[in-house]
């Protein structure tokens, strides 16, 4: 088997995590006929996922981790959310169908870290690219998951569809019971406090208390001060490019009307995810030859450049360049911003990965609230200048953090 085909356990688990996470937004009439319920009702189930996945992703992976090896905390990750999936293709009402969206959160908050994690630890000679890898797979599960979503509903049923996931989640729970000698252990993250009374007793005869243990470089403590503040900074940059990309994307179609384009808005979809794509496997690319902190600031400002086209210019061929650009800077900025974090603090890198991308969807979250409050009393229009406006602070911010990060040869 090639270096890069061990992933596809991984991969596949996160394209049906990427359909879970879009695909309602396809069949949400067909649901609410379904359990006699209002549309909004329904779209409460994306509410009830991302919060789910933002409040347990910074904690539950390294819970897992802590009790068990990598492949038992993937295969139970992988499972929870499965079974929510499998609740939500079965739910008899509303309420059963949004407890079922919260447990698939669950699941997803904790799998995308998981697996982020095993693929660098899988590859380390082509740790970012592995890790970009399974950002890649997100992205082509959200390209896929409203139209095949919709086509599945149209035939066979909204039930058919959230089945799909299910199938996937199940292969790639086989696959990972059979594969599963080939992820390694990650690094487990330190338990609690009372550790580091024991290793302090434990410290060499002739230590004063309170002095440094000669036995941890001074570097490596000096490299830990100054990345806390630089990680809580990525965090706060993933959650503004959730804001702008992922937030501001779910009115990409109201946008376009308002624009006298609304006979462009399907194209438009299908550039913005096309782009996605190629954004994350791009990324996966650069970062085989460029480390991700000098990157950092390239995202954001190409999504700079692509909201200041939309606001610029009505032409067909330039709305749609400029989605194709947006979803492209996108996607490659989750790749990106995992690498240049997680380089300078590996032994962490699953707690890093799920403290972005819960940065990410919440930033998604508040987005996406903040733009139906801006369409209530603004014109559709307006709204790419406001994503500017959290774009322009992202690549701001990206490129102090671009500087203050410390290479990976200086975190030893």
């Amino acid at each position: 088997m090639t270096r890069m085909t061990r992933l596809w356990p991984l991969v596949l688990s996160t394209v049906a995590l990427g359909i879970n996470s879009y695909v309602i937004a396809g069949i949400l009439p067909s649901i609410a006929v379904s359990l006699r319920t209002s549309q909004g009702a329904v779209g409460l189930g994306v509410t009830a996922f991302t919060a789910a996945y933002a409040l347990t992703a910074p904690w539950l992976p390294g819970l897992l981790t802590r009790t068990g090896t990598t492949r038992r905390a993937l295969s139970t990750a992988l499972t929870v959310f499965t079974a929510g999936s499998a609740i939500t293709a079965l739910s008899p009402s509303p309420r059963v169908f949004l407890v079922a969206r919260a447990v698939a959160g669950v699941g997803a908050g904790a799998l995308t870290a998981l697996a982020t994690g095993a693929a660098g630890a899988m590859m380390p000679g082509r740790r970012d690219r592995a890790m970009a890898t399974i950002t890649l797979g997100l992205s082509l599960g959200t390209v896929a998951g409203v139209p095949v979503g919709m086509l599945i509903a149209g035939r066979v049923g909204w039930r058919a569809a959230m089945g799909l996931i299910v199938v996937l989640g199940l292969v790639a729970l086989a696959a990972l019971a059979a594969r599963g000698a080939a992820i390694p252990d990650l690094p487990r993250p330190a338990r609690s406090n009372r550790s580091n009374r024991s290793n302090r007793s434990n410290r060499p005869e002739g230590t004063a208390e309170g002095a440094r243990d000669p036995r941890i470089p001074a570097g490596r403590a000096r490299i830990r001060r100054r990345t806390a503040p630089v990680l809580a900074g990525g965090v706060v940059l993933a959650f503004l490019l959730g804001v702008a990309s992922l937030g501001l994307y779910t009115y990409l179609l109201p946008i376009a009307a308002g624009a006298g384009l609304s006979g462009l808005g399907f194209a438009l979809v299908w550039a913005w995810g096309i782009g996605g794509v190629a954004g994350s496997w791009g990324a996966g690319r650069l970062l085989g030859r460029i480390p991700g902190r000098r990157l950092l600031p390239l995202p954001p400002a190409l999504l700079s450049a692509a909201f200041l086209l939309l606001l610029l210019t009505r032409a067909p061929v330039a709305w749609l360049a400029a989605s194709a650009v947006w979803g492209a800077a996108g996607w490659a900025s989750v790749a990106v911003g995992q690498a240049a974090f997680t380089a300078v603090r590996r032994e962490r890198s699953v707690q890093i990965v799920a403290r972005l991308m819960a940065a990410i969807y919440i930033g998604s979250a508040v987005g996406s609230a903040l733009g139906a409050d801006l369409l209530a009393d603004r014109p559709a229009t307006e709204l790419p200048g406001w994503a500017l406006i959290a774009s322009g602070a992202a690549t701001a911010a990206a490129l102090i953090l671009a500087v203050a990060l410390p290479s990976a040869d200086e975190a030893g």
